[in-house]
């Protein structure tokens, strides 16, 4: 037995050996990429984007401002007091610059940054999206356009106000025809009184106001009647009666 266990562990030393250098390995391996992941953000050149925030009258202070690169995913700033921002260690490639603000309108800014000329970025400003460009320098000036306005100041009180309301203008309206009424009836003629006051009788009965569309429109209205023809008694047959009655 007692010759039996060196055996058993010299056959088991270099299984656990080859096991521990499997399992060691990808740590190796991993530290190694960080460090080459070091070695090249190392390298890579960066630069800083400033600017400043301004509003149209100096007189007003500017609360403190969040500003982003790219939505905000890796470069974010607020202003200063005096409005000046500052992101360090902007990579190369094209960024869009958007100003935060809750009370103001400010110009969105497309920074290109080239490798061979990262110490003059190119900006280009869009005072809204779809607006047309225009090349700004850099350090950037941005000034507020507007201002948000997310309450409606409330009016007074006017007299013509009630002017516009729809029930108001329609009873001026029909007391206005009630009074001008009876003084268009006195310039009309007898006939046309007559014929208005047939119009104002059957808009009181709409049953009649629509026979007479329809007679109007079929014209199979009553017609006049003839005047009778007066029946006029011949000479020559009242001197044959008056011979007759001599005769008897």
């Amino acid at each position: 037995m007692t010759m039996a266990m060196p055996k058993l562990m010299a056959l088991l030393l270099p299984l656990l050996l080859s096991i521990l250098s499997l399992s060691i390995q990808p740590h190796f391996a991993a530290a190694d990429k960080n460090n080459d992941a070091l070695s090249q953000s190392s390298t890579i050149i960066t630069t800083s984007i400033q600017g400043r925030l301004r509003l149209p009258d100096p007189s007003q202070a500017l609360n403190s401002t969040r500003i982003t690169l790219n939505d905000g995913s890796k470069h974010s700033t607020y202003t200063q007091p005096d409005g000046s921002f500052v992101f360090y260690r902007v990579p190369p490639g094209v960024h869009l610059l958007d100003v935060q603000s809750r009370e103001h309108h400010f110009s969105q800014v497309k920074i290109q940054l080239l490798e061979e000329a990262m110490d003059v970025p190119k900006c280009i400003e869009y005072i809204y999206p779809g607006a047309p460009k225009q090349a700004i320098p850099h350090p950037l000036e941005l000034t507020a356009h507007a201002s948000y306005e997310y309450y409606e100041p409330r009016q007074g009180f006017s007299p013509f106000s009630i002017l516009k309301n729809p029930m108001l203008l329609m009873m001026l309206v029909s007391v206005g025809g009630m009074v001008m009424m009876p003084k268009m009836m006195e310039g009309l003629d007898p006939e046309q009184k007559e014929q208005m006051q047939k119009q104002m009788a059957m808009q009181q009965d709409p049953s009649k106001m629509l026979t007479q569309m329809i007679q109007d429109m079929t014209g199979s209205g009553e017609e006049a009647a003839p005047p009778p023809i007066e029946k006029k008694v011949s000479s020559k047959a009242g001197g044959k009666t008056a011979r007759r009655g001599k005769r008897d």
